[in-house]
């Protein structure tokens, strides 16, 4: 019961799932803070109703918050709370409106989020850096709820199901990040890549006829420009990865046979390290070195690309840094070795942490 006899009321909308009621509300980002809780990283796994706070992941929800304050958006929270702490006042008897009304939850109950932790941690954050935002609201998905084991099990069900969206669908949909913006310019434009790129998913199957995935092209673009997912990208920069992968493609005459349809793209993957995302991301890091260091004759020395012998079967040049076992690897030493290689090839020099993982190699 209430104690204090004060309440938070919502506009609310009831409905029933499995049997259950719950209710939809509209809640003020400014008593998000106050009202839900959050079982601390203190509390045993077996006593809570969901994952412990992933710390890192707050500040780049609370600065998407701060830096977008006219066009963010924020999916509902969902919450259990006990059922003989909610009181429903509908806004008619009879009709579709007798499920419209206020939901009252005293202010001394304690209310379980089972889903948006991180949102709720991250709208704290927001506000003491952009109090305006107080006065916008979120939806909460209230769950009427009498116990532990409920609550875990609805984390393990609105969990279950949850698919996070490919890397490359994402970088589609983006438009706010600009290494986002350039790979899908590229995509188009590029003569590198029209035609060629997987625009949905981020790994290619076998019968597809792309070569490259969105999210391959934005990763080698930001090791090309030096740039973060938050950086500004210039129209000069723009000009100059164009121009480098039309560039690159000149001396990767496979490339050219994909896109004219005279090789099976599968053919290429099987066979080739030039058709995988580590040579690509690799490429990528040799031209940020080499626009800087030959800043002049960067597009002679790529020349030397067509001298490579980039066949998978070739396991003495690859083995260890594009591959793994005789399988591909993506993983940040292999894309280092693999762009130690292709910098001996165009006479690019190591920095001494490259010389350095050179030498580990060969040991």
């Amino acid at each position: 019961m209430n104690d204090t006899g004060y309440s938070h009321s919502f506009p609310a909308i009831r409905g029933v799932q499995a049997g259950r009621v719950f209710y939809v509300a509209m809640c003020p980002m400014k008593i998000v803070p106050k009202i839900f809780v959050f079982n601390g990283e203190e509390v045993p796994p077996e006593l809570r109703a969901q994952r412990t706070l992933n710390r890192a992941r707050i500040p780049e929800i609370a600065s998407y918050l701060v830096e977008n304050p006219k066009s963010y958006i924020l999916s509902a929270l969902t919450a259990s709370v006990d059922a003989t702490n909610v009181t429903f006042q509908p806004y008619s008897d009879t009709g579709p409106a007798s499920n419209l009304g206020a939901l009252s939850i005293p202010m001394d109950v304690n209310i379980l989020i089972n889903d948006g932790q991180h949102r709720r941690a991250a709208i704290e954050d927001a506000l003491k850096e952009n109090p305006a935002l107080a006065q916008d609201n979120i939806p909460v998905l209230f769950f009427v709820d009498a116990g532990l084991i409920r609550s875990q099990q609805m984390f393990a069900d609105l969990n279950k199901y949850a698919i996070r969206p490919s890397n490359s669908l994402g970088t589609l949909y983006d438009h706010r990040d600009a290494s986002s913006e350039l790979a899908r310019y590229l995509a188009n434009s590029c003569v590198a890549f029209i035609g060629l790129t997987e625009m949905e998913k981020s790994t290619i199957s076998n019968r597809s006829i792309k070569l490259f995935t969105l999210s391959g092209i934005k990763h080698a673009n930001r090791a090309l420009l030096r740039k973060s997912n938050a950086s500004v990208i210039s129209d000069q920069e723009k000009n100059i990865a164009r121009e480098f992968w039309d560039a690159v493609a000149e001396h990767i005459p496979d490339w050219k046979r994909a896109r004219e349809r005279t090789v099976a793209t599968a053919d290429l993957r099987q066979n080739f390290i030039h058709a995988h995302g580590v040579a690509l991301h690799a490429l990528g890091l040799v031209g940020a070195d080499l626009l800087a260091e030959h800043p002049k004759d960067w597009k002679r020395r790529l020349q030397k690309l067509s001298k490579i012998d980039w066949s998978r079967s070739n396991t003495q040049l690859w083995e260890g840094r594009a591959m793994v076992h005789g399988r591909i690897s993506k993983a940040t030493t292999n894309v280092a070795l693999t762009a130690n290689l292709i910098k001996n090839y165009l006479g690019v020099s190591l920095k001494p942490e490259e010389a350095k993982l050179e030498k580990g190699l060969t040991k």
